[in-house]
């Protein structure tokens, strides 16, 4: 299994790098609707777009970034560390990554009933903020003790959870039910990426289990 599966990861990665998830559940992109009605802003799904687009945001400020935060930690944590099992840990990721989904979930390229909704009444200047505040966060994942690492995950996500590429988002500590949910997403078309999607596809349902159970068991806890 070890080779056909480094086999199936390099075949995938060799097609692009792009981000993988930042909320619970997503839902498609036609089922959004703006906030009171108003139209929704025109979804820009392009990763290399999204990336220029983060790129041009303002200096965050993690201080000011705390105040925007407070939106955030009934779900997410005020320190990123989730308080729910649908809704992913934020804390520790880097900052250009979070600020891709934020404005993938504004522009409505990602629809979460409840992302979308936050994302659009944050401008640049508190996307960048509140992204700084979660990137500066320092947390330690402690891995499960005698368990095989996902070798289908592991390159991108790291051994221990903490994302080995800045495309990727950290899986440490994440439930299983929110892994799970986001590959499904992939898989029947709700979330499209040009990485994951067809990594998605290819999982076996016993590699999805095993991923899952992995880093689920990782143990995602704030730095000394």
């Amino acid at each position: 299994m070890k080779g056909s599966t480094l086999i199936r990861a390099a075949a995938v990665a060799a097609a692009a790098l792009a981000p993988l998830p930042g909320a619970a559940q997503d839902a498609p992109a036609e089922a959004s609707a703006g906030a009171g009605g108003a139209e929704a802003a025109k979804p820009v799904a392009d990763s290399d777009a999204l990336a220029q687009m983060a790129a041009s945001l303002p200096e965050g400020d993690a201080e000011r970034g705390k105040a925007v935060a407070g939106q955030c930690r009934t779900c997410h944590g005020l320190n990123g560390i989730a308080t729910m099992p649908q809704a992913p840990n934020i804390g520790a990721e880097q900052a250009d990554y979070l600020e891709r989904q934020l404005l993938a979930f504004r522009s409505g390229a990602r629809v979460n009933e409840m992302m979308t909704v936050v994302a659009r009444g944050l401008d640049d200047q508190e996307i960048a903020d509140a992204a700084s505040w979660f990137a500066a966060q320092r947390l330690v994942a402690m891995p499960p003790d005698g368990r095989t690492v996902p070798e289908l995950c592991v390159a991108c996500h790291g051994a221990d959870g903490i994302a080995a590429i800045p495309e990727a988002p950290n899986l440490a500590g994440e439930s299983a039910i929110y892994i799970e949910a986001q590959v499904k997403a992939f898989r029947n078309g709700q979330r499209a990426d040009p990485l994951m999607s067809p990594v998605a596809m290819a999982m076996t349902p016993e590699e999805l289990a095993e991923a899952a159970a992995f880093y689920g068991a990782v143990r995602l806890v704030p730095a000394p």
